[in-house]
Order: structure tokens, then sequence, then C-alpha cells
């Protein structure tokens, strides 16, 4: 990320600009709001799995002095809509998440929760280029690494903007921090500067 664009504009252009993502975020996720209100507990990884997903989604998203991947609970969405309406994304992340700890142990003889986070950093740059040494490549079972980081980066930014409901953005954490305010605003929808927060309106969860 450029250290000229903020973690604020870094999201919400995202979302605004990027219109695959956009359409994304506006697809109806039924099966995956049933999921979301009904438990919060994984319906589709298993508990290391659990963690290690919401590790990397929280380097994608890092918490600073606002929060990030890890308290908007991206990985709860992640888990939910992997039950349910993205599916077909689940060999992705049963071929990709065992890549990630082959790439960790190859560059740092450490699985990925056991490094640091310029070192969780550092190895997440080499998946998304594909040049992460370690990576399963064929004939053993494998997809691309930029594959798997891209489903990754764009469902934990989903997690993290969509309506907490589905199952992220958990107290409205992903809305908090690109000041976008939620739904019903007006007839017109908001604006680009409201959506990066450059222009004051009032909140959903100031609405009472």
């Amino acid at each position: 990320m450029s250290e000229r664009l903020s973690r604020r504009e870094f999201v919400a252009r995202s979302a605004l600009y990027g219109g695959a993502l956009w359409a994304l975020l506006e697809l109806p996720r039924p099966e995956t709001l049933r999921a979301a209100a009904g438990s919060a507990e994984p319906l589709v990884f298993d508990p290391a799995q659990w963690q290690l997903v919401e590790a990397l989604t929280a380097r994608i998203i890092p918490t600073d002095e606002q929060p990030g991947a890890r308290e908007a609970h991206c990985v709860n969405f992640i888990d939910k809509a992997l039950a349910h309406e993205d599916t077909k994304a689940r060999p992705l992340y049963e071929l990709g998440l065992p890549g990630v700890e082959m790439a960790s142990l190859k560059r740092y003889e450490r699985r990925f929760l056991a490094l640091s986070e310029p070192e969780q950093d550092a190895l997440l740059e080499q998946i998304e280029r594909g040049t992460a040494a370690g990576w399963p490549q064929p004939p053993v079972p494998s997809i691309s690494s930029p594959l798997f980081f891209e489903t990754l980066r764009a469902q934990t930014l989903i997690g993290f903007l969509a309506e907490p409901r589905y199952g992220g953005n958990r107290g409205h954490a992903g809305w908090r921090v690109t000041g976008h305010p939620g739904p019903s605003h007006h007839s017109g929808g908001y604006t680009p500067a409201q959506m990066l927060g450059e222009e004051p309106i009032r909140p959903v969860w100031e609405r009472g």
C-alpha cells in the first residue's frame, strides 16, 4: 500500500472503484445471512484453519489506531460465505492454506502464526507475486498463489465492508474506518466524498 494512501482510502477506494469487488459486495447472500445470524461457530474451517485465515485477513487489513479485519470478524464472514454462496471458492482455501504453511516453513522454518508481522507481510508479498518458494507446484495438487491471495483479499474486503448481518463488519468496524454510514441515507445513495469520509453524514450506529 502506498505510504501516501491511508488505510481508510485504500479500503474505500477498493470498494468504490474495483468493479468486480463492488459487484460482489452488492450480491445478495441469503444463505450466508441465515448462517451468520444463526451462529458464529465455524461451518467450513477447522480450528487451525480458522486461526490461520484470521491471521491472514489481519495482515490484509491490519489493526492500528483503527479496527482491522480481526475486529471486524472477517474470518466469520468468509467461513459462512464458503459454506453457502461462495462454495466454489472452497478448493482455493483447501489448497491455498496448506500452501501458505509450506511457503512459511520453507522461508522461515516456522508456521505462519509463529512469524512476526513483518515476516508475515514479506511472505504474503511473495505469495501475491507468485514467487514464494515452497508453494506447491504440479504434479502436486495446487493452485496459483496469486489467485489464492486475490480471492482472500477480495473476501476480506467484502467481510470488512458488507452489512454486519452477513457475519463480518462486526460493530460496524469497516464502515467506521471508511466513514461509510450504512444504508438508507437518501434515494440518490452516497457520494464518493461521503464514502471516503470527506463529507459528514449521520452513521447508522447513531440512528437509534
